[in-house]
């Protein structure tokens, strides 16, 4: 097969999920409803987090972090997808895929790292109560959010500028409805041994490490939680994590998920099929989860709504 350089290369195919063009309606509107619900429900928990100064704690204000991380990682993936179905187009450029796949990385490693820091906070407020209101101050979560960002930004910058040295044959299929970046580096013609050492050890820092720092969080806070003698006590501890916990769950078991279907899957699509549970539909569900579960978020909702101005019929 000829091979030609990334430079000659003016557009990949995306093969999305389905090429039956009867499911393609489907498809969009599915696709439409889940992300104007995901945009809408974290930017009500946006608002929520603003404008209430009841909720104005380090736990909220990671928690807006997180809104905005997933508004910005749905939107990263679904409009293109939208707009190639309306089009009827699956072509993507060059340059866009690899603007897909820096802004994807990106929001993806900030998912990881804010779960992590929000796991870090229930920590210090069960197991040292006492230090926390000086532990947890502004600047030092400030800080915490701006080293996720960096290191998010330099390990999606490396990626991209590893993936700029590939080639690739004309007219290149993706079997996915976005570039995602194992896919990308896998339909490649040229070597890539350095791309794929370097996603695992990225996969460590971006992933591991936070797992790591989860798991240790909540073990700390059952041990501590353990050794309380009061039943009341214990349940108001852990009410406070029952929202983040739903959300690590559902964000690592998903992923956990794509993995696997990566390990096992034979057909390319399916792998596209199951990586909506973490790229769409956690996303969407995260909002729902701190709302419902959460008094202090669904009192913060009932007041921005009050507060909302109401039209004369």
């Amino acid at each position: 097969m000829e091979r030609k350089n990334h430079t000659k290369i003016a557009q990949f195919l995306l093969l999305g999920l389905s090429e039956d063009p009867e499911q393609q309606p489907i498809i969009f509107g599915l696709f439409l409803s889940m992300y104007l619900i995901t945009v809408l429900g974290n930017l009500l928990i946006i608002l929520a987090v603003i404008t209430d100064s009841h909720i104005h704690t380090p736990m909220y204000f990671f928690l807006c972090n997180l809104s905005f991380v997933d508004v910005c990682f749905v939107s990263t993936t679904v409009p293109k997808m939208l707009a190639n179905i309306q089009a009827q187009d699956k072509s993507i450029s060059y340059k866009g895929c690899l603007t897909q796949v820096y802004f994807f990385m990106i929001f993806a490693a900030m998912d990881n790292f804010l779960l992590t820091v929000m796991a870090f906070d229930r920590f210090v407020a069960i197991c040292h109560p006492l230090n926390y209101t000086v532990s947890m101050n502004p600047q030092f979560c400030g800080l915490l959010v701006l080293i996720s960002w960096m290191i998010s930004f330099c390990v999606s910058m490396t990626h991209i500028l590893l993936m700029m040295k590939l080639t690739f044959s004309t007219s290149t299929e993706i079997p996915h409805f976005f570039c995602e970046l194992a896919q990308v580096v896998k339909v490649a013609s040229s070597d890539t041994l350095i791309n794929i050492i370097f996603m695992y050890v990225m996969t460590a820092v971006v992933v591991v490490f936070p797992v790591i720092g989860i798991l240790y969080s909540y073990s700390q806070i059952l041990s501590t939680l353990l050794r309380m003698s009061s039943i009341a006590s214990k349940y108001k501890a852990f009410s406070t994590c029952g929202s983040h916990l739903c959300v690590v769950s559902l964000f690592y078991g998903t992923g956990l998920g794509v993995y696997l279907s990566y390990a096992v899957a034979s057909f390319s699509q399916s792998i596209a099929v199951s990586s909506i549970m973490y790229t769409v539909v956690t996303p969407m569900l995260n909002p729902f989860i701190y709302s419902l579960r959460n008094k202090d978020v669904k009192g913060a909702l009932q007041r921005l709504f009050k507060k909302a101005p109401s039209f004369p019929s």
